[in-house]
């Protein structure tokens, strides 16, 4: 008996799944035939119009053929094709504009079903729900579809409905997903195929978390009290009394489609304002509040008329450790730093690299393909040629991608890929350390101060270009005030967990026997327009309170 069939589970189990299918090979065995015929139709057309045609750039037949294997394979594969609409930069744009049509697009399932499966998990009838309900989906995704609803007390809402019968085919795709993987690990080069069956498993679970509509609720809920203080990202509200594990009653959201430019544009949105809020918001998803939006295809990204982002569909979201968010900050930093050193540790303290690999031939070869990457300017790369370079690393040393961070990097990619597909000049660089340099020199949290001092010495030596660079990049957000960040800092030195740096700073301005009034005079160039007089002397008294309290505490609880 298949383990979830008349059953309201919603956990994945890798066993169960393989001992069901086990003792019925012919249905793994059909499924395998199915896609090979498939995939090998396409392949042979493709070969057919090279063939045919030397220089082929452009054949809308085969993009569509390849769209509708796709869909007709089901909702495993259509996650695979949303995947690849997103980056223009990998796929054709004649294949990229039909794999969009997979985003929201894909053919809908009956309306009698649908409404059927409300009445069944509500466990009431329509009339008793809803005022209004549109008599057809506005919107078909790979594991549901979604209607324009009015409740009876007057809110406008979407109602997102799941298809029936969906677990038959996610249990039986990712039983021979996780049986190619097995196979394949071994044949791999070196590490590529390390954890591949972990990878499966990672995609297995988060894929149940997604068709349990509770969960994604709950998700939603959780994602909105992270942003309740951003302005600019906009999350639906959950309508709990009409939702269950198959559907799921959330606010309608009055927006367009980040991809449609052109409306964009005529709602007098600024794009490259959309385009910093979306990098923005996903770097705080990872690097602030470690709970992050897995799956940000433009299906599930709107530009709102009054300028803010909304989010939808948090089925697929996964959880950071406090650990990993601050060694991401680390690593980002070491790359633009090119501390290749302090790099390798990073891949060592986050899994790509196992704890005893022997550094010594990776250091260079880090610096060797990743020093090319960066150039002379930390705005010469993206995350998309890191993460090819990174690849060709796999081939020659103990490089793997720990399962954690498949969905990690597919976000990234996929964040890059939106931003890519509105302006083909875009740089993530150019908004990511930016955003990790305000976080390091605002030195919210101790470890975030901690930070700042391991990125500014270096072999007990104060790095003054690092500060400069730092500085100088922060101040390209023009909305980065220094005055906050000042008083931040000078509250910290006057602080007992300050001594350390100021005993160091002391020893910086001296340090070779000479004061350094030069490198003091650079920074003072960069910053002098953002310290008048007046709020200078605000921030040094402010600083000055906040210690004369501090040490008034200390002194009452001696």
């Amino acid at each position: 008996m298949n383990p979830y069939q008349n059953s309201d589970r919603r956990v994945y189990d890798p066993q169960a799944i393989a001992q069901y299918y086990r003792r019925r090979l012919w249905k793994a065995i059909w499924r395998v035939i199915t896609v090979i015929w498939f995939f090998s139709g396409f392949i042979i057309g493709l070969l057919w119009d090279q063939w045919r045609h030397r220089n082929v750039t452009e054949t809308p037949k085969r993009a569509a053929q390849l769209r509708n294997i796709l869909t007709r394979l089901g909702p495993t594969y259509i996650k695979v094709g949303q995947a690849l609409s997103t980056r223009p930069d990998l796929i054709r744009k004649d294949f990229l504009e039909e794999l969009t049509k997979l985003q929201d697009q894909l053919p809908p399932f009956d309306t009698k079903i649908a409404m059927a499966i409300i009445e069944k998990e509500l466990d009431r009838d329509l009339d008793s729900v809803f005022r209004e309900i549109s008599p057809e989906p506005v919107a078909a995704a790979s594991l549901g579809q979604v209607y324009k609803a009015q409740l009876l007390t007057g809110e406008e809402v979407a109602v997102k409905v799941q298809r029936p019968f969906l677990l038959p085919t996610l249990t039986l795709d990712l039983y021979l997903m996780r049986w190619a993987a097995g196979w394949l690990s071994p044949i791999l080069p070196l590490n590529l195929g390390h954890d591949l069956t972990l990878i499966v498993d990672e995609f297995g679970f988060k894929l149940f978390e997604e068709i349990d509509y509770i969960n994604e609720g709950r998700n939603a809920e959780r994602f909105a009290t992270y942003f309740d203080d951003d302005p600019t990202v906009k999350v639906p509200s959950i309508y709990w009394k009409y939702t269950s594990n198959q559907v799921l009653v959330l606010e309608w959201i009055n927006g367009l489609k980040l991809t449609d430019i052109e409306s964009v544009q005529a709602a007098g949105l600024d794009m490259n304002k959309m385009i910093f809020v979306g990098v923005t918001s996903g770097l705080r998803q990872l690097l602030e509040f470690g709970f992050f939006h897995a799956d940000p295809h433009p299906g599930n990204l709107f530009a709102m008329p009054d300028g803010r982002m909304a989010f939808i569909d948090f089925g697929m979201m996964d959880q950071l450790s406090q650990q990993t968010k601050e060694t991401l900050v680390d690593s980002v930093v070491h790359l633009i730093n090119k501390d290749y050193k302090e790099l390798a540790e990073d891949f060592v303290r986050l899994g790509f690299l196992a704890p005893h690999t022997n550094m010594a031939p990776i250091i260079p070869a880090l610096e060797a393909v990743m020093g090319d990457i960066i150039g002379e300017s930390v705005k010469d790369f993206n995350f998309k040629t890191i993460t090819d370079s990174f690849s060709e690393l796999m081939y020659d040393y103990p490089f793997r991608v720990p399962a954690k961070f498949a969905l990690i990097i597919r976000s990234l990619i996929t964040q890059e890929g939106i931003a890519l597909s509105l302006d083909p000049d875009f740089k993530i660089v150019e908004v990511a350390y930016p955003y990790v340099a305000r976080r390091l020199l605002k030195g919210e949290t101790p470890a975030l101060r901690r930070r700042l001092i391991e990125v500014l010495f270096k072999d007990g030596r104060f790095q003054w270009h690092r500060l400069e660079n730092m500085i100088t990049i922060a101040q390209t957000d023009g909305n980065f005030d220094i005055l906050p960040t000042a008083q931040l800092g000078l509250q910290y030195l006057f602080s007992e967990e300050g001594s350390f740096l100021r005993r160091q700073i002391v020893m910086a301005l001296t340090e070779d026997d000479r004061l350094h009034t030069a490198e003091v005079q650079r920074l003072w160039g960069l910053i002098q327009d953002d310290l008048k007089p007046s709020r200078l002397f605000d921030v040094a008294l402010g600083a000055i309170t906040e210690f004369s309290t501090s040490q008034v505490a200390a002194m009452r609880m001696q």
